[in-house]
């Protein structure tokens, strides 16, 4: 339905039904359905329905529960969603429900065929927002005689032989009800010239009289506006199921999207807790070998002697100016890219140290924005330097000096502790963690939206002629009843289809839409927007959605390009929250990204700008004012911010977990995200499925994620004589071991092969060329990145950045690997070398020996396995030895005549 699959009613009916058979009270006396059920695009869901003790009028409670897949084993009642509750009744038997209904002579007499095209029926059907697949389509015939409408339905051959497993099949059941606007054809349209969407909301007295049915004659009848009885037999006229009435309501297709945004815990809505980590113990008093830096020339002085351990303190000192943040992030980015092009540093780790950037200790623990931005750029690092750099917060007035040596305890803590991100309050150590929201709650499904904004006054939307500034304000002005927009954009009305879009908001209710041309990174012209804001209409709302892209890995990476992307953000939200703070607004919602807590690759910049907006939300929320920082995952928008990514970008995010967000479901967690009680909430669609896998294959999820799952036991492997992108480095070099070298390149040109096609997205090696060059298989800065990484992590060796640059294709890059992993030119055992020379010879034919003249020499050797060998042949000390004992060099050096 409206893009959005649905378990159907009739499915949840069937459920009460057989869960009443085991308790004896098969009649569902009622059964209101609170949320649907979605079918989630990845993975399952588990369903529990619960039936409560036995009331003294013999009925019994029934509800009906769901669950992601992925909480198995997870019994916290917050996982579970609630779809239906109803009350279960006793047998009435025997079919009392029937009355009325003679199907003596089918069909009934007086009753008029209705002309029913079955495949143009269900093309309307479609038309109107509902698509039925090949088991639900199941009407067949429809008569009519008066106001009831009789109808034949029955299940496709594929599913007849499933009847007999239910009660009565859903599909069937549901067939039954698809006549229904043939019943009050009024109540399909409208009133506009469309359709209404409606679902079932309220079952009563529905009996069940015979089981398996897989056909139907059904009786329709409606007593009211959106009610419906039904009756119906089977073939031979018998009686299998009344249903006394079925309540509809109507609900949107967009409402339909924020159900299935917000269902259950597919994915959806998160937010970051600081978890406690274990302090290990005894703590190291101190760390050999650190030193603190400032610069990158003080990166290029230490590696004279290169310490194991380098202190960068990134401290912006509460700066709230956007030149200072930017100033204080762009000398960070210098000594990270000192760091990671210096060799000397390679096996070392560089912690950098802030003060108050994280929330550790609740959103009053964060004082120092331009700390947080400096978290976002180094968490991009991280992901693309694995393992070299670590976070290090602590309080604000901690006043711990890097460069003491109060530090040298700290540093041995938190290295120990094994995690890239710390905080440290006093003395606990924790780390953050995504955990699924369950304060905000879903959505719920047919319910209206709670009111957030005041419809008589003004909404602000940055960047609200872009793709998602206009997804906002349509939901803005249709579910939220706002009346009144004002919306920014660099170019006004002069941007494509910003017309368009007034002309839409108001057919969708507003009454007053102001499209402004306004650069948001000016405090200027930010001032003088708000003041143009109408008396009578005051802000109630401020919803920024601008932003831009550079994207470029560390090493890339320059203070203008931080520049550019820190104007929309860093520079506009610091007006805004500057100049809206007293102002009466009950919500001032940030549109940030998941890349400034995931860390990104690539995305350095745009993580540090968003980093930058959760800690102004986390501030405002410490200040008693509105703050939301929404931390999108990404988005399926074919416009705007990612409108840019290729299949190979899409393809490693899926490869991440992370799977793009509907437009609706967008809005959805847009809504739940309002209702959450924290600065920072998490909007993303995760593949928990992936997850897991990746867990279970790695013995855990690393940082941010490590809570989401449960890792589980790695799963034993079969061995396997081809090299693929699985292999540790310790697999690889034992099965290079035993082959000839050029048994071991083809390994290993198979090894990179599988790997590039892995970062690339492509479904085997085939697709991948030996000397097809890497920058004409489409790899670029970021994907040479991962692959340098995913054979870092494969073979244990350091690799640089640059590596696909300087090994151009997949052949240069497996001989190179060849040299690296076999550095002195030996490239098999003694043993392999004596096995292979021993199969050469036995090849060879005697022409060749004669022609080498070795044969007499040869001939000689062989009755030497047989007799006593000529004295001076062998040293004494091996006069005992047999020839057949003698290794290969001994064998070749007796045949050439040198010994």
């Amino acid at each position: 339905m409206s893009g959005v699959v649905l378990v159907p009613g009739t499915g949840l009916v069937e459920l009460a039904v057989r869960a009443g058979d085991e308790v004896g009270c098969g009649v569902v006396e009622e059964l209101v359905i609170e949320a649907p059920l979605v079918v989630p695009e990845q993975g399952g869901v588990r369903v529990q329905v619960a039936v409560g003790g036995l009331e003294g009028n013999g009925a019994r409670a029934v509800t009906v529960y769901s669950a992601s897949e992925d909480t198995a084993g997870d019994h916290d009642s917050d996982v579970w969603t609630r779809h239906a509750t109803g009350r279960l009744g006793a047998d009435l038997g025997g079919g009392m429900g029937m009355a009325g209904f003679d199907v003596s002579v089918w069909p009934p007499a007086g009753a008029e065929r209705v002309p029913l095209d079955v495949a143009g029926f269900y093309e309307e059907m479609f038309d109107r927002g509902y698509a039925f697949g090949p088991a639900f389509r199941g009407l067949r015939a429809v008569w009519r005689r008066g106001e009831e409408v009789f109808a034949e339905v029955v299940l496709p051959d594929e599913q007849r032989d499933n009847a007999v497993r239910f009660g009565i099949h859903p599909a069937l059941f549901d067939a039954a009800l698809h006549a229904r606007g043939l019943v009050r054809p009024d109540e399909v349209a409208d009133g506009a010239g469309g359709s209404r969407t409606v679902l079932p909301f309220s079952w009563n007295d529905v009996a069940l009289y015979a089981a398996g049915a897989s056909a139907l004659r059904v009786r329709l009848v409606s007593s009211g506006p959106d009610v419906l009885s039904l009756q119906a037999a089977d073939e031979t006229g018998e009686p299998v199921l009344t249903m006394d009435s079925l309540v509809f309501r109507e609900v949107s297709a967009e409402r339909l999207g924020a159900v299935a945004g917000a269902a259950g815990d597919d994915g959806s809505l998160f937010r970051v807790e600081w978890a406690e980590l274990p302090v290990p113990a005894p703590i190291p008093e101190l760390v050999p070998s650190w030193a603190a830096v400032a610069t990158a020339d003080d990166v290029a002085a230490l590696a004279v002697d290169a310490p194991a351990v380098a202190v960068l303190e990134a401290c912006g000192e509460g700066a709230d100016d956007a030149d200072e943040v930017l100033a204080l992030t762009g000398r960070a980015l210098g000594v990270l890219q000192a760091w990671l092009v210096a060799p000397a540093f390679e096996s070392g780790k560089l912690v950098v140290v802030t003060k108050g950037a994280v929330p550790a200790g609740g959103d009053a623990d964060v004082t120092d924005p331009a700390g947080a931005a400096v978290w976002g750029l180094v968490r991009a690092a991280q992901t693309e330097n694995p393992d070299r750099i670590v976070l290090l917060d602590t309080a604000a007035d901690s006043g711990l000096d890097v460069t003491g040596v109060e530090m040298g305890p700290v540093l041995a803590a938190v290295l120990a502790a094994g995690e890239h991100q710390v905080a440290v309050r006093g003395t606990v150590l924790s780390a953050p963690r995504l955990v699924r929201d369950t304060t905000g709650a879903a959505v719920p499904g047919i319910s209206d939206v709670p009111a957030v904004f005041d419809s008589e006054r003004t909404v602000l939307v940055t960047g609200g002629t872009g793709s998602l500034g206009a997804l906002v304000a349509r939901h803005l002005v249709a579910e939220h009843g706002v009346r009144h927009l004002v919306l920014v954009s660099r170019r006004g009305l002069a941007a494509e289809g910003a017309r368009e879009l007034v002309a839409e908001l108001g057919e969708l209710g507003a009454e007053s839409v102001a499209v402004t041309a306004c650069d948001v990174a000016d405090r200027d012209a930010v001032a003088a927007l708000l003041g143009s804001v109408s008396a009578q209409r005051p802000l109630t709302g401020v919803v920024h959605t601008a932003g831009v892209l550079d994207d470029g890995v560390i090493g890339a990476l320059t203070p203008e390009r931080l520049a550019y992307v820190f104007g929309p953000k860093v520079m506009a939200v610091g007006h805004l929250d500057e100049l809206t703070r007293d102002m009466d607004l009950s919500v001032f919602a940030v549109f940030s990204s998941a890349s400034g807590l995931i860390g990104s690759a690539g995305q350095g910049n745009y993580a540090a700008a968003n980093a930058y907006l959760d800690a102004v939300a986390h501030r405002r929320r410490a200040a008693g004012l509105p703050g939301v920082s929404m931390a999108w995952g990404l988005w399926e928008q074919a416009a705007g911010l990612t409108a840019h990514l290729s299949e190979t970008d899409q393809a490693r995010m899926s490869r991440g977990g992370i799977l793009p967000i509907a437009p609706a479901e967008g809005m959805g967690l847009f809504d739940a995200a309002l209702r959450v009680p924290a600065a920072l909430v998490v909007p993303i669609k995760l593949d928990l499925r992936r997850l897991r896998a990746d867990a279970v294959a790695g013995g855990g999820l690393p940082g941010l994620l490590g809570g989401l799952v449960q890792g589980g036991r790695r799963r034993a492997r079969a061995g396997d004589r081809q090299a693929g992108a699985g292999d540790s480095g310790g697999g690889l070099a034992a099965r290079l071991a035993g082959l000839t070298p050029q048994e071991q390149e083809a390994l290993l040109l198979d090894f990179v092969r599988g790997h590039v096609a892995m970062v690339l997205g492509h479904a085997g090696i085939a697709q991948v060329g030996a000397e097809t060059a890497f920058k004409d298989a489409g790899f670029d800065s970021l994907t040479s990145v991962e692959l340098r990484n995913r054979l870092r992590g494969a073979t244990g060796l350091k690799l640089a950045a640059t590596i696909v640059f300087d090994y151009p294709n997949p052949l240069a890059l497996a001989r190179y690997l060849h040299r690296e992993v076999f550095p002195d030119g030996v490239t098999a055992g003694p043993d392999v070398d004596e096995a292979r020379l021993r199969r050469g010879l036995a090849l060879l034919p005697l022409a060749r020996f004669r022609a080498a003249g070795v044969l007499d020499a040869l001939v000689r050797l062989v009755e030497l396995n047989d007799h006593e060998p000529p004295i001076g042949m062998l040293d004494d000390a091996d006069d005992e030895t047999a020839i057949a004992d003698l290794n290969v060099d001994d064998l070749v050096q007796l045949a050439l005549g040198d010994k």
